[in-house]
């Protein structure tokens, strides 16, 4: 294999590298593995979330493929803050920071110590995205890899997961549950290692990888448990040197305009987490390519909701897996003209030819006749979200909800109020100043939304914010309104009384308020102090629509087929 183009050659040719190589061989490296590409491969390993506990033993495992295969490996890791133990608290404001922490982190390393190819691991919703934003922002030769979800536990003869523990706080709360039975839920909802087993971010976000051709076909939906799991580790190493010596395809050959919308169909089709119309454009700027909410909003407007997936279906990724996973809906949707099948696998080969043979839907957890005509996803605009807000119907009862605004400057304000059900059916509860400047850190409101389903309110109640919601949320919920309360948008001009009409079958959000009236109010922002990591991420994070990205990206490239 020629090495004399790689960027690894400016560390170890030369006389002036010889401190280099001395360093080098400290860790073990002989002169014939100088000659050799060498290979980063990142992982989120850690013991702080079970989501990324399993990732180290994955790592070694790419690692050992790699140097089978004739490459030298070096594996780092990258700190990540998890949805999971952040929830509820303040902690949650570094959650969606962690994203940008992960991309930077992958290209200080590879970038600094001129690293030819990249492997990638990663557990949790912020680490995925994360990772593939550091791939197509290199673009080296490279191939991600999802350490798979946790198995669900059993509790009173059916599946559960640690959403019924969240949902059964609020049950609690309400006095619907005994607090004898949430001990029994939260002693068996996370059996096994690994992220949660829903339709939720995790998963969605594997899904994606597998659709732009990131990642290897199965790998999204495979349980982190399987006892295969360490054999899709070590194809990862052998995929990543054999694009490495054919010279592609590239991330940025594989991320496209048209396989951003594939994506963007394969999370609606599936009723997948509204964080993925965070992350795809925040994928997409990293390749130069402008991708905002309201490309997802028309990919998926016409795309059939087919698969029968948690929060608001039946299923889990297990189930998925078992009925063929990613490439049984993609199958479904290109057989119904809602794929671009000349988009790249990273096999090189066509994804319309990487499907052929495939089976198609069970007809169970992927149906032929779709549930809902459009995706389960929609994004909505009005004078209340002139750039956008998003709510997931998939499973929603009624599309449509009117009445007073009930407003609260913080999560922790309106958490306060549902804890305590001193609120009314039929009132918009209003979160304002948690989108990604405000918050600062855009919040994922999970623990307030689980305990308004838990107490029997989910569609009793609308909730609005400019922060985030988690992809296990569900019911009558709207968020990343943009532009965020804190950038000026509508949202800090609310009071206590407005009348707020939301009509996710129309599309449409907005304030019942005479423009003339709305106009003359002045935004009374709440002040935060913040410092540190907080500090720069508030004065760098552009809006929610755009990915909430903190740099201005790849240069424009020739317009993406």
């Amino acid at each position: 294999m020629s090495t004399k183009k790689l960027p690894s050659r400016i560390t170890v040719e030369g006389l002036d590298r010889a401190p280099h190589r001395a360093f080098l061989r400290a860790l073990g490296l002989k002169d014939v593995d100088l000659q050799k590409p060498f290979v980063g491969v990142a992982s989120t390993d850690s013991r702080v979330t079970p989501c990324n506990a399993l990732l180290g033993g994955f790592a070694r495992e790419a690692c050992a493929a790699v140097r089978e295969a004739g490459g030298v490996p070096f594996d780092f890791a990258c700190a990540s803050v998890a949805d999971s133990m952040s929830m509820n608290h303040a902690g949650m404001r570094y959650s969606l920071v962690s994203r940008e922490i992960i991309a930077d982190g992958v290209e200080a390393v590879a970038r600094g110590h001129a690293y030819d190819a990249l492997v990638t691991f990663a557990g949790c919703d912020k680490t995925l995205p994360g990772m593939m934003m550091a791939m197509v922002r290199l673009n080296l030769p490279a191939v991600f890899v999802y350490g798979g979800a946790a198995l669900p536990g059993t509790w009173r003869g059916r599946d559960v997961t640690v959403l019924d523990t969240y949902e059964a706080v609020g049950a609690v709360m309400a006095g619907d549950m005994k607090e004898s039975e949430l001990s029994e839920l939260e002693h068996v909802c996370l059996p096994t290692l690994g992220s949660c087993p829903g339709q939720f971010t995790a998963n969605t976000m594997a899904m994606v990888s597998e659709t732009l051709g990131l990642a290897l076909p199965g790998s999204a939906t495979l349980p982190a448990v399987d006892s295969h799991r360490k054999e899709l580790a070590r194809k990862a190493g052998e995929v990543v040197m054999q694009v490495l010596k054919n010279g592609g395809p590239l991330p940025r050959d594989l991320v496209t305009k048209k396989s951003l919308e594939n994506a963007a169909a394969a999370v609606a089709a599936t009723g997948g987490s509204t964080n993925a119309a965070l992350h795809l454009p925040a994928i997409a700027h990293e390749a130069g390519i402008r991708f905002t909410l309201d490309d997802f909003a028309r990919v998926a407007k016409r795309t059939p909701l087919i698969a029968d997936m948690k929060p608001g279906g039946r299923f889990l990724a297990k189930d998925l897996h078992a009925v063929g996973g990613v490439y049984t809906v993609l199958k479904e949707l290109l057989e119904r003209g809602a794929l671009h099948g000349d988009c790249l696998a990273l096999s090189g080969i066509s994804l319309e030819k990487a499907l052929q043979g495939h089976a198609g839907p069970d007809g169970s957890v992927v149906r032929k006749e779709p549930i809902m005509k459009t995706g389960g996803l929609v994004v909505l605009k009005g004078n209340l979200a002139p750039d956008g807000a998003l709510i997931k119907v998939a499973g929603l009862k009624s599309l449509v909800f009117e009445g007073p605004a009930r407003v609260f400057d913080s999560e922790e304000a309106c958490a306060r109020v549902v804890r305590e059900k001193n609120f009314k059916p039929g009132e918009v509860l209003v979160i304002r100043y948690e989108g990604p400047k405000g918050g600062p850190g855009m919040r994922e409101m999970l623990g307030v939304t689980a305990l308004i389903y838990g107490q029997g309110m989910g569609e009793k109640v609308a909730l609005l914010t400019d922060g985030r919601f988690s992809g296990a949320t569900r019911g009558m919920m709207v968020g990343y309104v943009s532009p965020e309360a804190a950038a000026g948008g509508p949202l800090a001009l609310l009071r206590n009384g407005d009348r707020i009409g939301i009509d996710a079958a129309a599309g449409t959000l907005n304030v019942l308020v005479a423009e003339s009236e709305f106009s003359k109010r002045k935004p009374k922002a709440p002040l935060r102090q913040v410092s540190g990591v907080l500090e720069k991420y508030a004065a760098l994070v552009g809006p929610a629509n755009l990915g909430a990205v903190t740099h201005s990206g790849a240069p424009s490239r020739r317009k993406s087929p």
